[in-house]
């Protein structure tokens, strides 16, 4: 599903990904861990076409994803939750979670009813604009606007970062679901304490690299 080959990418001409190799298996759910500053949310970034490569590829379904523009990730059926959420504050729930949808001029609003479904505490507040929430229910916003467009791949960056634990919880719970959808799912995180349960295999992020990958039971 997910092909990363050899990134090398910087910022502001300061190396930040040096060499990074990944490989992703379709309907698996894979663990990105390292340190604030490790290069979790560059690496993401980098996937959705946010920040350009030095060098390297990124493969997606064995097409060239680098070489796609960034608009198009949606259009592939790739969803990201960022680390901040990005929710417009004026809109209101109903109008963060159709963005991909006006974005990509799709008519069919078939997954806004799944993710309802999947999440009944987003349809109940709906009508509710966005910057009147807790920060963990923003989260549940941000992880089903990434979900009306990420039919096939997920990138959560961070999910569970400053969330109240009994929502990091049900957020677990909804990742944990994920798997019966066959979904493609890569999430970041300081450890993995919430997501050890559900994650196929790990790999671990230090100072740009690569240092380690370790499979898990399922």
């Amino acid at each position: 599903m997910l092909q990363i080959d050899n990134l090398d990418l910087s910022i502001q001409r300061v190396p930040i990904l040096r060499g990074v190799s990944m490989d992703i298996d379709t309907g698996t759910t894979c663990g990105l861990i390292g340190r604030n500053g490790a290069g979790k949310t560059t690496l993401m970034r980098a996937v959705m076409g946010l920040l350009a490569l030095e060098g390297g590829s990124i493969r997606f379904n064995h097409a060239n994803l680098h070489e796609a523009k960034a608009h198009e990730r949606a259009m592939l059926g790739i969803g990201y939750l960022p680390e901040d959420r990005r929710l417009v504050p004026h809109f209101t729930v109903e109008e963060n979670i159709l963005v991909p949808l006006w974005a990509t001029a799709n008519p069919d609003r078939s997954r806004v009813k799944w993710v309802y479904d999947l999440m009944p505490e987003i349809g109940r507040f709906a009508d509710r604009k966005a910057m009147t929430l807790s920060g963990g229910q923003q989260k549940l916003v941000a992880l089903g606007r990434a979900l009306v467009c990420g039919s096939n791949l997920l990138l959560l960056d961070e999910p569970f970062e400053g969330v109240a634990p009994a929502l990091a919880k049900r957020l677990m719970e909804v990742i944990a679901d994920l798997k019966s959808e066959h979904l493609t799912v890569l999430i970041s995180e300081s450890d993995y304490t919430h997501s050890e349960d559900v994650v196929d295999k790990v790999y671990s992020i230090e100072r740009g690299q690569i240092s380690r990958m370790n499979a898990l039971a399922a």
